[in-house]
């Protein structure tokens, strides 16, 4: 059986028997959601590097302390979102538009934090009109605090559940239910000259 036929939960028991290709996979499998999510956080392609490689170093350390009655990429995201929440509170860094400078990031980068509103079969004028809706979502979003920037990116881009979200950002569930409702409100008023005549 192939490590990417492996799931995540027996990925890490591999790991635990020191199993380094098992650990490699972990990191290829997750490597481009943790950058994206850290990444559209600190908008700084090489912060975002460095705090995505210290997320994984912390979590194959920490593989002893997962709990597997939990989803593991929750478990990971978790520890990315409070490395990078840390790193944030300490530098008091002012975030930076969502869109960020064209040459900051690779292309795959930039594709692994582009939000995309189309599809395959739509016309090039289509493809151009959803490209650019999606620019200025991007930059809505980018204005969002934090707290609310990883709540909406996690329930809409990675496909989080209430539930998992409050596990990855360590809140009630109640709170992730007021920073998604406040950050969509503030996305709608951000957004309202889309929807005029």
């Amino acid at each position: 059986m192939s490590y990417k036929d492996h799931s995540d939960k027996d990925l890490v028991q591999l790991c635990l028997r020191g199993d380094d290709r098992a650990a490699r996979e972990i990191v290829v499998r997750f490597e481009r959601p943790v950058f994206s999510l850290i990444h559209r956080m600190v908008r700084d392609r090489e912060l975002a590097e460095d705090l995505a490689q210290e997320t994984f170093v912390r979590t194959l350390n920490n593989l002893k302390r997962y709990d597997a009655s939990y989803k593991f990429s929750s478990w990971l995201f978790k520890i990315g979102y409070n490395l990078t929440i840390d790193h944030l509170r300490k530098k008091e860094l002012n975030l930076v538009s969502i869109q960020g400078a064209p040459d900051a990031v690779t292309p795959d980068q930039q594709a692994a934090t582009t939000i995309t509103l189309m599809t395959s079969d739509e016309r090039p004028d289509e493809l151009l009109e959803a490209r650019e809706l999606g620019s200025e979502i991007e930059v809505a979003i980018g204005a969002l605090r934090p707290e609310y920037q990883t709540a909406i990116l996690l329930r809409h881009v990675e496909g989080y559940s209430y539930d998992e979200i409050a596990e990855v950002m360590d809140v009630p569930l109640g709170t992730v239910k007021t920073y998604i409702h406040r950050a969509r409100n503030e996305l709608k008023s951000a957004l309202v000259h889309l929807t005029e005549p």
